[in-house]
């Protein structure tokens, strides 16, 4: 029901984005339908159907940065849209995640190929207008059981960022700022031995703003490494690291002062370790630091930097082999070179998930 309206958003927010984003909006609607032919297809020719759901209901101290918060690990998107620090502190909220994955087996003479649709909601308690839905379809091939690609396609539709002053029409009114987000990737798994994992993931994007903001409008590339290291059969350790390039269009429009192209570099390490039977911990420790490459005389971000820091734990209680519990928070900092104020974000969560 859930996939059902996330697909639905998704089709009305593309009818809605105007001429700016008729192309991309129909090759991301045939990348859909052609992907969604596949996992409706005849069930013989299958050999397993699984479908997850989770649901978390979080508490949040700042409904503008939740998202980026959220987002901020490894598989998700690390590299959220230039957030001005005016759009911050906009108060706190509750926040239902649910979210739903359907995937599908094919096993044929090339290996095994593992098809999945994914759709994830943020549902605002009291402040609804920025809910938001995303969608991604994702390819996993296993040529061998050691060696296996990865193809991902992640989009999120209209998402709103907050009120803030616009620049093009001379007024710096404020406005609400909007962006769309198509992102596809890439990742090479290769497992060395028994207890190591080397992953090489490469991705392009890019983020459409609303008309007021489409100076902002970027396209970005990123790659980077991942290492898992299996230290002993209940402790696990995660390395990674992107280097990330986006090019904004504001960097050929001086008249607005407004550039957000970047160099990033984010670094994140992981561990999961099984305490007892049934008893998990999750941690995460992320660093980012986005250097903006504006030159333009008059734009705040010539020369100027923002820094993130975030760190995250989780518990996972398992109740049986299809269904668990989850009790975790997230905190992050993050700070503009140019602004001497430090943005804070708590997150504190309760949820579950069931394997049906």
């Amino acid at each position: 029901m859930f996939l059902g309206r996330a697909l639905s958003v998704l089709h009305a927010q593309f009818l809605m984005r105007g001429r700016r984003q008729t192309k991309k909006g129909a090759i991301a609607l045939l990348c859909l339908a052609a992907f969604a032919s596949v996992l409706l297809c005849e069930t013989r020719a299958l050999a397993e159907v699984t479908v997850n759901g989770s649901a978390n209901l979080f508490y949040t101290d700042d409904v503008a940065l939740f998202s980026a918060t959220r987002r901020l690990n490894l598989h998700g998107d690390p590299t959220q849209p230039a957030l001005d620090t005016t759009l911050t502190g906009k108060g706190s909220d509750m926040v239902f995640d649910p979210d739903l994955q359907v995937s599908k087996l094919i096993t044929s003479s090339w290996g095994r190929t593992d098809f999945s649709i994914r759709g994830q909601g943020f549902i605002y308690a009291v402040n609804p207008r920025f809910n938001q839905a995303s969608l991604g379809l994702q390819a996993l091939h296993a040529f061998t059981p050691d060696t296996a690609i990865r193809l991902r396609y992640y989009t999120t539709p209209d998402q709103l960022l907050g009120d803030n002053e616009e620049r093009r029409s001379g007024t710096n009114s404020l406005q609400e700022e909007r962006v769309t987000s198509h992102i596809g990737s890439v990742r090479l798994e290769q497992r060395l031995s028994e207890n190591w994992e080397v992953r090489i993931l490469g991705r392009v994007g890019a983020r459409q703003y609303n008309e007021a903001f489409a100076q902002r409008d970027t396209t970005f590339w990123t790659i980077g490494p991942h290492v898992v290291w299996r230290v002993a059969d209940r402790l696990k350790l995660f390395l990674g690291y992107h280097y990330e390039r986006g090019l904004a269009d504001g960097r050929k429009q001086p008249q607005f002062k407004d550039d957000t192209s970047y160099v990033n570099h984010y670094a994140s390490f992981g561990l999961e370790a099984e305490l007892v039977e049934r008893l998990a911990l999750e941690l995460g420790f992320h660093y980012e630091r986005n250097n903006w490459t504006s030159d333009i005389v008059g734009d705040e971000r010539n020369g100027g930097h923002e820094t993130v820091v975030q760190g995250e734990m989780a518990f996972l209680y398992r109740l049986t082999e299809q269904a668990g519990l989850r009790l975790g928070f997230q905190r992050s900092q993050r700070r503009q070179s140019f602004e001497h104020e430090i943005v804070h974000n708590t997150n504190v969560f309760v949820g579950g998930n069931y394997r049906f």
